[in-house]
């Protein structure tokens, strides 16, 4: 395992879509073994490859329950509403307040390539939301209500 450097914003890899997996290669399981090494360094809760250089549907999350995997997510379904603090390992020592749905409903494959769903609230259904996005070229800075925050004004959670 090795770190990776994080991208961060005006970075031209931020803005383009990811590519899907077609399968798990050697190359493509460090890949994902690095970008949780590169998130928990980092203390971050999601990662996305377009964050590291890399233009492939992946994506790992932790939001203190245990590593997540998500290759090629698709975000089946959404109910609720909730309006909090957001930060993003791209876009270092700032956030804002972005509004994202309570309750998401995710299908993927994992590191394993089996498909899984997994549903997530609160904390988790934002990181599906907020990296899934990433996998389409979308930061969070464009979805902040008002501007956005110095990370030393307000405590928040990064990315």
């Amino acid at each position: 395992m090795a770190l990776r450097i994080i991208r961060e914003i005006g970075d031209e890899v931020l803005t383009k879509t990811a590519k899907e997996v077609k399968e798990m290669t050697p190359r493509t399981s460090r890949l994902i073994a690095d970008m949780l090494e590169t998130m928990y360094e980092a203390n971050g809760v999601g990662l996305a490859a377009p964050q590291v250089g890399i233009l492939k549907r992946i994506v790992t999350i932790d939001v203190g329950d245990g590593p997540i995997v998500l290759v090629n997510p698709v975000i089946t379904e959404t109910s609720g509403h909730q309006i909090g603090p957001e930060g993003c390992l791209s876009v270092p020592g700032k956030h804002g307040i972005v509004a994202r749905p309570n309750e998401v409903t995710v299908r993927a494959l994992d590191e394993h390539m089996q498909e899984r769903e997994i549903r997530g609230t609160e904390l988790l259904a934002r990181a599906i939301c907020h990296e899934c996005d990433h996998l389409d070229g979308k930061l969070y800075v464009d979805l902040v209500e008002g501007e956005l925050m110095d990370d030393d004004a307000e405590e928040t959670e990064d990315e």
